[in-house]
């Protein structure tokens, strides 16, 4: 009998799991301070780039409410910090705590994978659980993470919830892109955008996990933290990623010809190059878009512009229709350097 296919997300640095939140103190603060006042509101947006720490501070966050679930007693804290210890955090960490449900996407044991969305019947769990009276007769909480992977029937399905809190009901909704989210799941949260990490933020996150979790030298470490911009989620993944590596060879060059282009591109040569090509197409990407809004403040970003349009589109489309990947970075950074020398 063939085993079943383990979810990737249940490692040992899992944000359920943290014990400490590096940067976002301000947003921590406001949590902290409306659920002290005696009037938290029911549903709270936490928006910003992939990897932050959002996970995290949700988690942290709905630890706390299920530990200190009065206000009197929130107000003899500084912070949202809570024992490791503790029953909850204990409960929360090992995923089994009745008064918390995780809205995520779930395991497609037929295609050892997890899957591509949060179907409506994970969404619609919500209702079931909300229904239920709160195991510790306090707070009852759902976490979405993340909402970008909501179809129209699953948003659909947690907008009915939402409308209609029950009683100390939370929803922590976890979003990379808030304007793709739905206008009216937007219209009734409390909006809390985050930032990105600063490079000493970002390493610390990094350094404090397990040591089979980072399995590289110190250099290779600060330098996906340097490509990460400030995302300790990115930086795990550019670790050791032959995309990373091949973005780091187009960084090195000052000027490219068609011969280079070819050589960056073998790297994604073999059909099992999937995971470093979308490494290298959001790193190329993301700088494009850099260069041509640091471009557009001196006028001349129109070229630039067009370029990272025509570039992400290609790159997706390619992706999509499983063209060859190695042809798509070499035209991509041909119209890249095009679009650099016209600017």
């Amino acid at each position: 009998m063939a085993e079943d296919f383990k979810d990737p997300r249940d490692v040992a640095w899992h944000p359920r799991r943290a014990t400490e939140l590096f940067g976002h103190k301000a947003t921590e603060a406001r949590l902290l301070q409306a659920h002290q006042s005696g009037k938290l509101h029911h549903a709270w947006l936490l928006s910003g780039p992939r990897g932050i720490g959002k996970a995290t501070l949700a988690y942290r966050f709905a630890k706390f409410l299920l530990q200190v679930p009065n206000a009197h007693g929130a107000r003899a804290h500084t912070a949202l910090h809570i024992a490791p210890e503790g029953h909850a955090f204990r409960q929360v960490a090992a995923a089994s705590h009745p008064d918390l449900l995780v809205i995520e996407r779930a395991v497609d044991q037929r295609a050892k994978r997890l899957k591509t969305e949060i179907a409506v019947d994970d969404a619609r769990e919500a209702q079931n659980f909300f229904a239920r009276t709160s195991g510790a007769g306090g707070w009852r909480i759902a976490i979405v993470d993340a909402a970008d992977d909501l179809n129209s029937e699953s948003a659909n399905a947690l907008l009915k919830v939402i409308e209609e809190p029950p009683k100390q009901s939370i929803f922590l909704v976890v979003c990379n892109q808030p304007g793709r989210l739905l206008r009216t799941i937007r219209s009734r949260c409390l909006h809390l955008p985050m930032g990105s990490l600063s490079n000493d933020e970002t390493l610390k996150v990094i350094r404090q996990l397990p040591a089979d979790a980072v399995e590289a030298e110190e250099g290779a470490v600060r330098e996906a933290v340097e490509l990460s911009r400030g995302s300790p989620g990115k930086a795990l993944d550019l670790i050791g990623s032959r995309g990373a590596a091949a973005f780091g060879e187009f960084m090195k060059r000052s000027k490219l010809s068609p011969a280079t282009a070819v050589e960056i591109a073998a790297a994604f040569s073999g059909r099992e190059t999937a995971e470093d090509y979308h490494v290298f197409c959001e790193l190329l990407v993301g700088w494009t878009a850099e260069q041509a809004r640091a471009a557009g403040l001196r006028g001349a970003g129109e070229s630039l512009a067009r370029a990272h349009d025509d570039i992400n589109a290609s790159l997706r489309q390619a992706d999509a229709l499983n063209l060859d990947r190695r042809q798509t970075v070499t035209d991509a950074l041909m119209r890249l350097e095009e679009a650099l020398k016209a600017s």
